[in-house]
């Protein structure tokens, strides 16, 4: 594959690894020198056993957090699930949508990992080194790495390490009293800025407006449209 930014989606699951260990190089945690002023959500609902999906952009102004924009895309998911290979399977759907918005973001916040992966290359790396965008991967679980709970206190965290004690990403308090978000930088931001750009978006839920629009409102377009199984 001549450039392997430019691959295809139908891959088998060994050389959709073999794709992620090459690509794993490529993607640069160096952070922005100036704030962003917009971001989006991007997120996909589907059925618990259906592979019919919606995915969604929402671009929002930063920091005021109001929609500027929304665009969907629905078809199948063309992979199947596998651990660690969840981009393949979500992918493209999010890529058709993202290739509607009328204005590309500054920063692109995926309900998925970064860098916090086995292979490195999680959803948020994986797609904004494709799409040459800042990413940063929100997940409300932990896939990869190890780390002590933060305080309980709002923007308290704690560095997540992995097997080489390289720094993956971070357990982060959004909010006093609720379980932290793992949050890993994707691609062209540090962790710390992560961290920072991240709590901006969270003025008052656990996971950031961006994520929470996303969810909403593809969860809305996928029961307007009667894809329930």
């Amino acid at each position: 594959m001549k450039d392997p930014l430019r691959h295809p989606w139908n891959l088998s699951p060994r050389d959709a690894v073999a794709l992620q260990n090459a690509l794993r190089r490529k993607v640069r945690l160096r952070p922005r020198v100036h704030p962003p002023r917009t971001v989006a959500g991007v997120d996909i609902s589907y059925p618990r056993f259906g592979r019919r999906a919606v995915a969604g952009v929402i671009l929002l102004d930063f920091p005021e957090l109001c929609v500027l924009e929304e665009v969907f895309a629905v078809g199948e998911m063309p992979f199947p699930y596998v651990p660690g290979l969840l981009s393949f399977r979500e992918g493209p759907l999010m890529e058709q949508a993202f290739r509607k918005l009328r204005r590309k973001p500054d920063l692109i916040l995926f309900d998925g990992q970064g860098i916090a992966h086995p292979r490195g290359l999680g959803l948020a790396a994986h797609l904004g080194l494709r799409w040459a965008t800042p990413s940063i991967g929100c997940g409300k679980s932990r896939l990869f790495g190890e780390g002590p709970e933060p305080a309980d206190r709002r923007g308290a965290w704690a560095a997540l390490h992995g097997p080489d004690g390289e720094r993956v990403g971070a357990r982060l308090r959004t909010r006093q009293g609720v379980k932290p978000i793992f949050i890993s930088p994707g691609h062209r931001v540090s962790l710390e800025k992560s961290i920072d750009w991240v709590m901006q978006a969270s003025p008052r839920y656990r996971l950031p407006e961006p994520i929470r629009q996303a969810h909403r409102r593809t969860n809305e377009e996928r029961i307007k449209r009667g894809i329930t199984a």
